[in-house]
């Protein structure tokens, strides 16, 4: 039976009197630390779910794709929940983020839209978890105290300082710009020690 040269190493090792050299812990570290993490940051929506990917980094965070899934009013819902789903298995595909990160849905005006929105998150929590992503939730109020400075913001204000934050020539559509927003907010809180850090799901 034959040992392969590292085997034999270990071997060697082993022997009594052989000596024993520590290895470079430092070294070691740096070898296995992962790059920066791109995120998906996704603002569920039946009809337009905002979806942006980010990749945070040193000189600041880029935007390295945004949009929003668009769907007919006249389509089913079910038809627009396997759009949503197909067209963010393309997203992870291209991007390859490793966490993704999604509006906590803590408000509806009524029981119907809480379902609605409840699908439309669900089918977003599909694309993004058999794809193996670490997925994260942060409420609203919290982005946009973390974007904004106050949690009540407008829409435009959260996307103007969302382009100002990302370097982009125009403010992002409002469910582009949220979905960027949720991005954002979970980079910031990278490295923080922080009581309300984004719940994981």
């Amino acid at each position: 039976m034959g040992i392969t040269p590292k085997q034999f190493e270990q071997l060697q090792s082993r022997r009594p009197g052989a000596r024993r050299v520590a290895a470079p812990v430092f070294e070691n570290l740096q070898a296995s630390r992962a790059p920066a993490s791109v995120i998906l940051g996704i603002d569920p929506s039946l009809r337009g779910t905002g979806y942006g990917v980010l990749r945070p980094g040193r000189q600041g965070s880029r935007a390295e794709a945004f949009g929003v899934i668009a769907c007919p009013p006249a389509w089913e819902r079910s038809r627009c929940l396997a759009r949503i789903v197909e067209t963010l298995r393309q997203v992870i595909r291209q991007h390859h983020p490793a966490v993704c990160v999604v509006e906590w849905l803590f408000y509806a005006q009524n029981l119907q839209t809480a379902l609605i929105m409840g699908e439309a998150r669900g089918a977003a929590l599909v694309a993004a978890a058999e794809a193996g992503l670490e997925i994260y939730e942060i409420a609203p109020r919290k982005v946009k105290q973390a974007i904004v400075g106050h949690g009540a913001a407008q829409k435009l204000a959260v996307a103007k300082m969302v382009q100002r934050m990302l370097g982009l020539p125009e403010p992002p559509g409002p469910d582009a710009a949220d979905a960027l927003a949720l991005a954002l907010a979970y980079a910031q809180e990278q490295g923080r020690y922080n009581l309300a850090a984004p719940r994981r799901i």
